[in-house]
């Protein structure tokens, strides 16, 4: 689903353990690293998408988790025009993504967590980060749009 300016409706998810780490994952079969998130569909919620993209991408189903904050509005980045896809060449697909951020606490032990549960895994390892860690290793076009939802969902989470 893509707005009136060419942003992908989409939701990102910043899942923490007890510690206070977040899960980072690395995109299957590339060098980079990121949080989950992916598409909301039409017609659905974002808190729909978020849980369908959690037991996609992790392997995780609602019980395993608990949504500690979400973001109030939309965070939007632009794809570098090099990574815009194209239909027959011609108008962008989206320009970027519009996404709604949610902190989850992981419920459930490290080993619920499994990247190989699609057909298509969308990551190939993961590993706990600390908090502000993905601000050095996100690629840059997406880096502003984790600093403010990462700063945000700071704010509102019970131990932020």
């Amino acid at each position: 689903m893509v707005d009136s300016e060419g942003f992908r409706f989409n939701v990102g998810i910043a899942l923490g353990n007890g510690r206070g780490q977040l899960l980072w994952a690395r995109r299957a079969g590339m060098a980079a690293w990121q949080f989950p998130q992916g598409g909301i569909r039409r017609g659905e919620a974002p808190e729909e998408a978020l849980y369908r993209e959690l037991e996609e991408e992790v392997g995780l189903a609602a019980e395993a988790v608990r949504v500690e904050a979400a973001t109030r509005g939309w965070l939007r980045y632009r794809l570098p025009e090099w990574r815009v896809r194209r239909e027959r060449e011609r108008e962008p697909m989206c320009i970027g993504q519009k996404q709604k951020w949610f902190l989850l606490r992981l419920l459930s032990d490290d080993s619920a967590i499994r990247l190989d549960h699609s057909t298509e895994p969308e990551f190939d390892r993961w590993r706990w980060v600390s908090y502000w860690h993905p601000l050095s290793d996100i690629v840059p076009f997406k880096r502003e749009v984790y600093r403010r939802a990462l700063r945000e969902l700071a704010g509102l989470s019970a131990g932020g």
